[in-house]
């Protein structure tokens, strides 16, 4: 008899279970599913971007994602009554992410040279420089004086393949260039005088500076590396969007709007490229 109730009772448990899943799978058709998901319509704007990269896309002590490209998303997204949503994605499958449509742009200090053939992209909007950072009492005040120096770098970034590809001829006089994991273990060198100088990009190196209490302990060099230029990437072919959110940014340039999102994130006017 209790054998039998055993048999009974756990039929029933797994007739709620399928009977919940079903529930799960018809509520999500209907559009009531998970209600944190966003569907990608043309209502919604879904940005793409690597949730590591200060000050263009990041996620903040609150938790949240944050930054100055997609502040700027967003306020294009406000001015066309469009939802805004922040996808994080893995940078290694951004095209993926961007063809299968799960995003529709990826805007987060995304560089257009060398990729000019494989996006549709807005007209650039940030002229990003590969500079050099050195401690303001060090003496040293141009790229030529890191001749013999030793100079640290983060691995993959865009300095270090300036040092070692067109620029190399700057790297030669150095004594060593070293490549670390991130700019926070090289700033850390810096002060302690493992490292003579950081070569990086300039966005990055005014927000890392602005957000330190010793922030007068630091210097940009007027010269710099190379430059290259940020735009948002689109689908190739998808000219209708990139349309609209230019449209609506070159408006956000005009009012002001671009500059003061710049102003909080620390990031020179200078870097900003007018429409």
């Amino acid at each position: 008899m209790n054998k039998k109730i055993g048999i009974i009772l756990a039929l029933v448990v797994v007739s709620l279970l399928m009977l919940g899943t079903a529930s799960a799978g018809f509520f999500d058709f209907l559009g009531g599913g998970d209600s944190n998901q966003t569907a990608n319509d043309n209502d919604t704007l879904v940005v793409g971007f690597d949730a590591e990269f200060p000050p263009y896309g990041y996620k903040d002590d609150n938790g949240s994602y944050t930054g100055f490209d997609l502040d700027l998303a967003k306020e294009v997204c406000e001015r066309n009554n469009w939802t805004f949503k922040a996808q994080p994605i893995d940078w290694d499958a951004k095209d993926a992410e961007l063809e299968s449509g799960s995003i529709d742009c990826i805007w987060n200090g995304f560089t257009i040279d060398g990729r000019e053939n494989d996006y549709t992209w807005s007209n650039p909007y940030f002229d990003n420089k590969q500079i050099i950072v050195v401690k303001a009492d060090s003496g040293i005040d141009s790229l030529a004086d890191l001749a013999n120096k030793t100079v640290e770098t983060q691995k993959d970034s865009s300095a270090l393949a300036a040092l070692q590809g067109d620029n190399k001829t700057i790297a030669d006089t150095f004594a060593t260039l070293t490549e670390v994991a991130d700019y926070n273990t090289a700033f850390m060198d810096l002060e302690s005088g493992a490292c003579d100088a950081v070569a990086m990009d300039i966005g990055v190196a005014e927000y890392d500076i602005k957000n330190k209490n010793n922030s007068d302990d630091f210097k940009i060099l007027d010269d710099y590396i190379t430059t290259e230029k940020y735009g948002i990437g689109f689908k190739k072919g998808n000219d209708a969007l990139k349309d609209q959110v230019q449209a609506t940014l070159d408006e956000m340039f005009k009012d002001g709007t671009v500059a003061k999102i710049a102003e909080k994130y620390g990031i020179s006017q200078d870097a900003l490229i007018q429409p």
